[in-house]
């Protein structure tokens, strides 16, 4: 598709070269899994924190681009080699395809540095992304939604850093919230249910889908759920036994297809 050579081509001219090296206290300890993940993190935050305070929508983690970034920086770590070209000829876009990734455009950072601690390590990487104009033109991006980054030690203790950010589909789920909830004795032996929901799609800094349809279902004493299918409406009046534990339940659809997370109230009749 052209439009999508077009992206890449100009992406490659974006990121090309490699991020100067910023050291302080080598260490050459190895670092537990858990340690490093929480690492990644942090170079999420710190990310995000720059793009809100530039009035910017952050960027949704995506566990691909993680493991994209992960696997990129492994290889620098083991290769010491600092480059978006891999010895085979591969790069970033390149192993965006393989993933079977939808995308539009796509970008990448690294840097390494040898800060002992790992969260350190994650700051130096971060303030070293902003202080070039080419990094941080992807960092302070708007044509990004998606990003993921990956952190590897090296054998000499060096710290391999790789951000890979994308433009994609929407991936995130829409969200439901209950936000009123009435009751009244209606006839002998049940209660009328009153319950108001409202939802929204999580907004992206490109291609939010929309908010499409809720879904709802009630379960009574704990028991299996029972769906009241698909809607576009946002309140629903019931009548329920009393004397029963009835819980109900709603959860919102974007238009990508994407289900957010349930949300939950319970009537004790």
């Amino acid at each position: 598709m052209p439009a999508r050579r077009l992206a890449l081509v100009t992406l490659i001219f974006a990121v090309v070269g490699g991020l100067a090296p910023v050291t302080f206290g080598a260490d050459t300890s190895a670092a537990s899994e858990s340690a490093i993940a929480a690492a990644e993190k942090d170079a999420l935050t710190l990310t995000n924190r720059r793009r809100t305070a530039a009035d910017l929508v952050p960027l949704r983690f995506d566990q691909r681009l993680a493991a994209l970034a992960r696997d990129r920086a492994e290889y620098m770590a083991g290769s010491g080699n600092l480059s978006h070209t891999q010895s085979n000829g591969t790069d970033v876009f390149d192993l965006i395809a393989a993933s079977d990734i939808a995308w539009y455009g796509a970008g990448e950072i690294i840097a390494w540095n040898t800060a002992a601690a790992l969260d350190y390590s994650a700051a130096f990487a971060v303030q070293g992304w902003m202080g070039s104009p080419t990094h941080k033109s992807i960092v302070k991006s708007r044509g990004y939604n998606y990003v993921g980054f990956g952190l590897a030690i090296a054998e000499d203790g060096k710290r391999y850093w790789a951000g890979v950010y994308l433009k994609g589909p929407d991936r995130t789920g829409a969200v439901a919230k209950i936000k009123a909830t009435a009751t009244r004795a209606a006839t002998a032996g049940k209660t009328k249910i009153w319950v108001r929901w409202t939802g929204s799609d999580v907004r992206l800094q490109v291609l939010t889908s929309g908010l499409r349809v809720f879904e709802t279902q009630r379960r009574v004493d704990g028991g299996p759920w029972a769906s009241y299918g698909t809607t576009t409406a946002t309140s629903t009046v019931r009548y329920w036994r009393q004397g029963r534990t009835w819980d109900f339940r709603a959860r919102a659809r974007d238009r990508e297809g994407n289900w957010g997370s349930w949300t939950t109230v319970t009537f004790n009749l």
